[in-house]
């Protein structure tokens, strides 16, 4: 049976290589993406146009992750037409970078709805199914920015946290379930995020803070840096990334996993100890069976 997968965010950047790439593995994807009529017809109509060229079982999905009828639709229909989902990869995102007084609260609203309610909602749709399966995989793509705070980043970084707090207590409550949750952790690649920052819109707030403001910009910098230099890694790594994750035999997943090479030196020792305070958290709150997945007869997720 193929492995089912439902992808957010698939107009562009990891999304759409990831679809790319499944597909041709032999997965049955669904691409998802908002507005499929509107801002993203030419993406939607690039994966159908690939699907029929090549014959992937790749479908589009029109899913904004802010919408709980979008989702459910979108998720009805995938269920519908594959009978089932296996793999979620909670791709959907936005960034941000600026002074953090400057952003106003509907802004940190707008950011949040994507970055975290979104997962939210996907997950809530899909997890009847899985449960009913008992199996499935959450794969929940979170950043480095999820684990350490640039200064100016504390918008986008504070929903990159929520989401690995999210992912962890799903990976405990969904064990019994057979259910896995885990995270990816990218640091820099060149991808259509770093051309899309959302900028604080209280700019009389950056005025006041005068020559500081000038901080953001410097961390903006290595951005566009890397974003130009061309040894900066692609979704390649990444998306690697995902089908390793799929691959790997149900309870056998590292729940965090770091992609880019250049930053598995600061990052894994960080994510080692915490994966050893799970275990220690497990013991306080009387829930050490949580630590290990029910394994599956199912031969998908």
């Amino acid at each position: 049976m193929s492995t089912v997968v439902l992808i957010t965010g698939a107009s562009t950047g990891f999304g759409r290589a990831a679809a790319e790439t499944m597909a041709r593995r032999g997965y049955t994807v669904f691409a998802s993406m908002r507005d499929c009529s509107g801002r993203n017809a030419g993406n939607c109509e690039a994966l159908q146009s690939l699907a029929s060229r090549e014959g992937l079982a790749l479908h589009v999905l029109d899913l904004d992750v802010t919408q709980d009828a979008s989702v459910e639709k979108a998720v009805q229909s995938a269920l519908g037409r594959a009978g089932r989902i296996d793999v979620v990869i909670n791709n959907a995102g936005i960034a941000a970078l600026g002074l953090t007084e400057a952003y106003t609260i509907e802004q940190f609203q707008q950011l949040f709805d994507v970055n975290v309610y979104g997962p939210v909602r996907v997950n809530r749709a899909v997890l009847p199914a899985m449960r009913r399966q008992r199996s499935g995989l959450l794969i929940h793509v979170s950043s480095a920015a999820g684990r350490i705070v640039p200064p100016t980043m504390a918008v986008y970084c504070a929903s990159k946290f929520a989401l690995e707090a999210l992912a962890d207590a799903y990976r405990f409550e969904l064990s019994p379930f057979g259910i896995d949750s885990v995270l990816v952790e990218p640091g820099i690649h060149r991808t259509p995020i770093l051309e899309k920052w959302l900028a604080p819109a209280d700019q009389a707030r950056v005025a006041d803070y005068g020559p500081a403001a000038q901080y953001g910009e410097r961390v903006k910098a290595v951005f566009d840096a890397a974003n130009s230099a061309p040894e900066t890694p692609g979704p390649d790594e990444v998306v690697d990334a995902f089908v390793r994750l799929i691959e790997t035999p149900a309870g056998e997943r590292p729940f965090r996993t770091v992609p880019t090479a250049a930053l598995q030196a600061l990052l894994e020792p960080y994510n080692t100890a915490a994966a050893e305070m799970r275990q220690v958290v497990a013991q306080i709150f009387n829930v050490s069976e949580l630590m290990v997945l029910k394994r599956s007869t199912s031969t998908g997720g």
